[in-house]
């Protein structure tokens, strides 16, 4: 593995979040492209042809960022308490502000593993930006293979999965923990398990952070934040300990006074009380790259990526054998009748009535509910509560026939599991607006986008396109052509 050292690092290219990050990360004997080279031996290899050929290139060190020792320091930790036989399985749990590398930190850490396990489990905890799922979602899933590029390059089914229908849990931070045991509760504890966690670790984030810590009970705490840990107070066990999360209870210190041997030896937890510490190893890491720690940057990034992560789950709607995109209107979707399956909208209340106004044309959990869905009216079933259940997979509502009391579902979930969903989930995940807008081969109005519309209705809006984001061009200097 190259070693990183604060006079010596391995320059990563152009930005931590890219694919070509990845590669390099996750093929450490290739540090060596990196050392420089003797005037009298050539500068090109074997393996610069093969790493040209999917376009990795050298690049000067003036034009990449990097990596901290702190990084690598804790890295090697993590490692050696992962293949240690006699230490138990790890549990790493991943923590810190938004824009401070936790999700290039986390694949690098599984790369590295898995060139000595055969696989690894991670869990997503951050609904806004998940890893190998569409926005919304906490995941359990096992990794078996390299993590090469941005969350839209590798989409797949994770081992358990819920849609919790929002990118935020601020407004349901309860049903959110719920949700978060459910999914952990899958977790066998064969292999190693790495936790990532969202950015939102102020004020009532940072409570909540701690309600995870203890419900988890992680091994390693791998906290990231800048030098002058302006955003979050280190997390030591006994932090954890004594304050109080947004949901659970700290223990509180006693008061200091002096006891004789016989009040000492009386001195007990109250029945069911856990007096002791969390025993986890806390390991600080703190960024060096431009802008760490700066969320703007970061915000402004979400959104898009969310937008392609839900494009990277489509595209799986596509034929293999045609060269062209088809458009929504292209593609065949499945029937589904009103009694089949259960309905609830998760982040608001709709009246009954107006319940398939809000349905029609949205990206849906299909999900897989435990009470059998039982239709007593001619209407679609509707719950009165979000249940914690599991997703196995997304959909798009094309259309409802009321008359024939179907809904028109584009998904790309195998047959076999269709069979199991009950259960459709709306929540304040969109459609990115180009799968809309940007339909071709339409007459006339483009289906689910008009331009005759009372726009002073509350809560309706135009589609804008995002003018105001410059594409940034990013070039490397080859050393050899």
């Amino acid at each position: 593995m190259a070693r990183f050292s604060s006079d010596c690092a391995v320059v990563l290219l152009e930005h931590l979040d890219t694919p070509v990050t990845r590669f390099l990360l996750s093929h450490p004997p290739l540090s060596r492209l990196f050392e420089p080279q003797k005037k009298e031996e050539s500068s090109f290899t074997p393996e610069d042809a093969v790493l040209a050929s999917v376009g990795i290139v050298k690049c000067s060190p003036d034009r990449g960022l990097l990596v901290s020792e702190s990084t690598y320091l804790a890295l090697e930790e993590l490692i050696q308490a992962c293949c240690a036989e006699d230490e138990g399985i790890p549990v790493v749990l991943v923590c810190g502000p938004k824009n401070t590398g936790k999700s290039t930190f986390n694949r690098y850490l599984i790369n590295l593993l898995l060139n000595r396990l055969p696989a690894v489990e991670y869990m997503e905890c951050d609904i806004g930006q998940p890893e190998f799922t569409p926005p919304g979602c906490v995941s359990l899933s096992s990794v078996t293979e390299p993590v090469l590029g941005p969350p839209f390059t590798h989409q797949q089914t994770p081992r358990k999965m819920v849609y919790y229908g929002q990118t935020s849990c601020e407004q349901d931070t309860e049903r959110y923990l719920d949700v978060m045991k459910y999914v952990f509760s899958c977790y066998k504890k064969e292999v190693p398990l790495i936790i990532n966690t969202m950015g939102w670790v102020k004020g009532e984030g940072l409570l909540l952070l701690i309600d995870i810590i203890r419900l988890l009970s992680p091994s390693h705490v791998v906290q990231m934040d800048v030098c002058d840990w302006k955003a979050m107070a280190p997390l030591t066990p006994e932090h954890v300990h004594l304050q109080a999360g947004l949901h659970t209870k700290g223990k509180q210190q006693p008061k200091c006074k002096q006891l004789d041997v016989g009040a000492a030896e009386s001195w007990k937890c109250s029945e069911g009380e856990d007096a002791s510490v969390p025993q986890y190893k806390l390991l600080y890491v703190h960024p060096e790259f431009p802008r760490a720690g700066v969320a703007g940057e970061a915000r402004v990034h979400s959104g898009i990526l969310r937008d392609m992560s839900i494009l990277g789950y489509l595209g799986h709607l596509q034929y293999p054998d045609i060269g062209a995109v088809l458009p929504l209107h292209s593609l065949v979707p499945y029937q589904v009748p009103f009694s089949a399956v259960a309905l609830r909208v998760i982040h608001t209340d709709v009246a009954p009535t107006n319940i398939m106004y809000a349905v029609n044309a949205s990206w849906v959990g299909l999900c897989c509910i435990p009470d059998e869905v039982r239709c007593q009216t001619d209407g679609p079933v509707l719950l009165t509560q979000t249940p914690v259940c599991d997703c196995l997979g997304f959909g798009i509502v094309r259309g409802v026939d009321m008359e024939k009391k179907l809904y028109h579902i584009l998904t790309p979930v195998p047959p076999e599991n269709l069979r199991l969903v009950n259960c459709l989930l709306l929540g304040n995940i969109a459609i990115p607006n180009c799968v809309l807008v940007g339909q071709q081969g339409i007459e006339g109005e483009i289906p689910y986008v008009t331009s005759d519309y009372n726009y002073s209705i509350l809560g309706a809006g135009k589609l804008r396109k995002k003018k105001h984001f410059k594409r940034k061009d990013f070039t490397f200097e080859c050393d050899y052509t």
